[in-house]
Order: C-alpha cells, then sequence, then structure tokens
C-alpha cells in the first residue's frame, strides 16, 4: 500500500459527511436562486413594459380641451373608458394581453381595479412559489410541475368566481332597473337623466355600469355607443334587449317605458322558472358534490391509516401517472354532471 493511501482514505472518512451535506444542499440553493432570479426577472419586465403616467395624464387634459389633432378624437372612447375606470396607460404588452386574449375584459367584468400587467406578473409569482413549495414537497420535477401550474391557475378561478358573482347580483338587479327607468320616463325625465339616476340610487354593480354610460355620453360618446359598450362589459341577454329596444325608439318613436316594464317582468317570470329548476335539480348537483368529493377523502383517510401503502402513488412513476389519471377523470366526471344539472332558461 502507499504511503499515502492511508492518510487519504483517513481524510476521505473525515471529510466525506461534509461532502455529503454540500451535495445534498446544493440543488435546494441552485433552486433559491433561480426562484429569486426568475422573479426578478419578471418584475424588472413588468416596470420596464408599464407606461408612463405623465404622458396619460397630459393626454387626456389635451383631448378634454379641444386642442387634440382630429386623428385624436377618434381615440375618445378609449380615453374616456381608461379615465372613468382608473386603468394605466396601455403599452403594447398590455394591449396584447388585454385586447388578443381577452384578460382585460375578465378583469373589467369581474371589477377588479388591477393593471392587466400586474395581474399576469401576480400570476408568474404565484406558479413560481407554488413550483418551490412543489419541490421542497416532493423533491422531483412532478410535484413542481403540478403544484407550480395550481399555484398559476388559482387567481384565475378567483378570477372567474368574482366575475359569475358580479354578473348574477347584476342580473337580479336589472329589473328593479328597468322599471326604474320606466317610472322615471313616465315622470318626464329624459333617458339620460334615468339612466344617470340608476346609477345614483341602484347599489352596485348595477350603478357602476349605469353611470359609467352615463359619463361616456356626458363626455360625448352617442347614447346607443354606450349602451353597446355596456353590453360588452356585461354580457347578459336581457341586458341586450334594452339597448335594442332604446335604439329601436330612438329611431322609429313608441312607447320606451311599456316595453321595459314587459321586459321587466319577463326577467322576473325567467327567474321564478330558473327557481324552480334549482330545486328540482338539487339532488343532482348534490349528487356530484359528493362524487368529487369521496376520492379525495378517501386518499386522505387511507394515507392517515397507511402511509406505507399510499405512499406509492406519489413516489412510484407509475403511480403517479395513475394519479394523474385519476384528477384527469374527476374533472371529466365534473364537467359532465355540471352539463346535466345545468338548464340554460
Amino acid at each position: 500500500m502507499r504511503p499515502g493511501a492511508e492518510a487519504e482514505r483517513q481524510a476521505g472518512k473525515t471529510d466525506s459527511p461534509e461532502t455529503k451535506q454540500k451535495t445534498m444542499s446544493l440543488p435546494i440553493l441552485i433552486s433559491i436562486a433561480v426562484f429569486v432570479g426568475v422573479a426578478a426577472l419578471v418584475i424588472a419586465l413588468g416596470y420596464f413594459f408599464t407606461g408612463r403616467e405623465e404622458r396619460r395624464i397630459e393626454d387626456r387634459l389635451e383631448l378634454l380641451a379641444g386642442v387634440r389633432s382630429p386623428q385624436a378624437q377618434e381615440q375618445q372612447q378609449s380615453i374616456v373608458k381608461e379615465t372613468l375606470l382608473g386603468e394605466e396607460a396601455k403599452s403594447w404588452l398590455h394591449q396584447f394581453l388585454a385586447d388578443r386574449l381577452n384578460l382585460g375584459l375578465l378583469m373589467e367584468q369581474a371589477d377588479v381595479q388591477m393593471p392587466v400587467g400586474q395581474f399576469v406578473l401576480f400570476l408568474l409569482g404565484a406558479g413560481l412559489a407554488g413550483g418551490g413549495a412543489g419541490f421542497f414537497i416532493g423533491k422531483s420535477l412532478f410535484w413542481v410541475l403540478v403544484v407550480g401550474v395550481l399555484g398559476a391557475t388559482l387567481p384565475v378561478f378567483w378570477l372567474l368566481f368574482r366575475r359569475k358573482r358580479r354578473l348574477k347580483a347584476f342580473s337580479a338587479q336589472l329589473p328593479d332597473a328597468l322599471e326604474l327607468i320606466a317610472r322615471a320616463l313616465r315622470a318626464g325625465q329624459s333617458l339620460a337623466a334615468a339612466i344617470h339616476l340608476v346609477g345614483e340610487e341602484m347599489p352596485a354593480p348595477i350603478s357602476q355600469e349605469f353611470a359609467l354610460a352615463y359619463e361616456e355620453q356626458n363626455l360625448g360618446i352617442p347614447l346607443e355607443e354606450s349602451l353597446r359598450n355596456m353590453t360588452r362589459r356585461v354580457p347578459n341577454l336581457d341586458l341586450k334587449f334594452f339597448a335594442t329596444a332604446v335604439v329601436l325608439q330612438r329611431q322609429t318613436g313608441g312607447d320606451l317605458a311599456e316595453v321595459l316594464d314587459k321586459i321587466s317582468s319577463l326577467i322576473r317570470e325567467r327567474f321564478k322558472i330558473w327557481g324552480q329548476i334549482q330545486a328540482l335539480t338539487g339532488e343532482g348537483r348534490m349528487s356530484g358534490v359528493v362524487l368529487m368529493a369521496l376520492p379525495p377523502v378517501l386518499l386522505a383517510v387511507m394515507y392517515y391509516l397507511n402511509p406505507g401503502y399510499t405512499s406509492l402513488l406519489f413516489e412510484h412513476p407509475q403511480g403517479q401517472k395513475m394519479l394523474a389519471g385519476a384528477v384527469f377523470m374527476q374533472l371529466l366526471g365534473a364537467l359532465t354532471i355540471r352539463k346535466i344539472v345545468n338548464i340554460d332558461v
């Protein structure tokens, strides 16, 4: 044996625990560094693509003062919309996300007062945080992807939930608003004054939309265009009936108050039928909830009673594929049950 072999072997034994600890901590440090670097890059890009607030204020003041060029007058509608909603000036990134992906319209319908670029940064941050949490949970690429995608989609689900709740509240308030407009018309007020009355007297969210329509036509946009913009912001079929009735009445004449009374009574009858359908389909909806909740609850109970038996689903590659297939089948079953019990009125 060489003279230095014994010394090298003893040195290897002495340094092996520290070397092993450094080797184990190296992937964690690399993951943390990558997470911080990507997050910093995303934040820097967001600040880089954000427009200048001063130029936005100057453009609006020039437009309202009437010193803008005729070509700039064509942008009046979009500038009025940004003024009333308090949005940031649109960069090209904001324009792409808002117009091409309809993310800005979705946020507007959900009444989320946040620039589109900032919301996208929030999505990316949630996804990166979920990916980091998945790495510390399972220390595998599978968990990083699963938890990262889940973290990135949670804000989108929250946005869709707010949108659905707001549109539902708007639909419930619309009959009262139409009756209020009809009474104001019979009292001798103009249609614009009646719309302004709804914006002042009714609660949100219907007061916000009607007040915005009144302010738009007050700043020079035709009333028909203002109502058309409101139907774009609020995809409600009854609201489209109201806008169509207003356009026809202004073109051909007629008793608009009587038409609005008929539309409001039709909406109330539809709500009554919808309530009966909800009562009849309650058993099917509860069955769907039970069938969706049973597999994850059963998995949690089995993991609590016998962790070694259930851990194969998370550790073994075949078990991970089976778990992903089970999640996909759960989602497919939920969509099928929802399609059965949801009946449009």
